[in-house]
């Protein structure tokens, strides 16, 4: 009976303490944990540099974690080895119909980058601005050929620079590789997460170029991965990606 009550308690300490504070939610993550650690024997590091990056959140000062992108499981990845809740900023062409329910739960903000529609990214602002974090996929796109690097979008820049808020960078590997990116979440993998370093660009005279570049530099040195500066498909006939800017912005 003692061992029952007590499986009890833990099972209701780990839903009820989560980032959101919700019921729903905290099974979600819990759920999504198990997933990670089932099918994608994920294995996480850097989890000291959170620390201080929890304190922070918690203060309400606003955060935004920039991945690479290799695959359309990585949001789940870094969601589920993070003490905060994220808020993921996504192509609207991307938004499966079959997920809408998983969009609104996890309050994804999309981007129309066909119209080139300013919206999403103000409303990105505005999550920074109440203290939220957001999530960001700098490339625009998973990177294929695997292990390269596309160029980093000014875009992401532009938002480190008006929001102020520090960039906590974290690095994504050994995902499955499969197209559409959404197959990734039914195959099994061994994928990797590792939670880098904290920037503040607040003090900094570089513009939204300059930021996604050192951005992107400071990527390349961490996974040691050759750099791709082909635009991917992503972009439109313009150069422009997810943002709505050009790539040579």
């Amino acid at each position: 009976m003692l061992v029952v009550l007590a499986l009890l308690g833990w099972v209701g300490r780990a839903i009820f303490d989560n980032p959101r504070g919700d019921f729903e939610s905290g099974v979600a993550i819990l759920l999504g944990r198990f997933y990670v650690s089932a099918i994608h024997a994920l294995r996480v590091r850097g989890r000291k540099r959170l620390d201080g990056v929890v304190a922070d959140v918690q203060r309400g000062e606003p955060l935004i974690v920039v991945c690479n992108h290799t695959a359309g499981l990585d949001p789940v990845l870094v969601q589920a080895a993070s003490p905060f809740f994220i808020r993921w900023l996504m192509a609207q062409d991307m938004r499966a119909p079959v997920l809408e329910w998983f969009w609104r739960f996890w309050e994804v903000i999309f981007v129309d980058r066909e119209r080139r529609d300013a919206g999403g990214v103000r409303t990105a602002l505005r999550h920074l601005e109440s203290g939220g974090v957001l999530g960001v996929f700098p490339e625009g796109a998973l990177e294929r050929p695997a292990r390269q690097l596309l160029p980093f979008q000014p875009g992401v820049g532009l938002i480190i620079r008006k929001s102020g808020a520090r960039v906590l960078t974290c690095t994504i590997e050994d995902t499955p590789q499969y197209d559409p990116a959404w197959a990734s979440l039914w195959h099994f993998s061994r994928a990797r997460i590792h939670f880098r370093e904290v920037i503040d660009y607040s003090g900094s005279d570089l513009g939204a170029q300059g930021i996604a570049d050192d951005l992107r530099k400071r990527f390349a040195n961490y996974l040691g991965w050759t750099t791709n500066e082909t635009l991917p498909n992503a972009y439109d006939s313009g150069g422009r990606g997810l943002y709505g800017q050009r790539a040579s912005a």
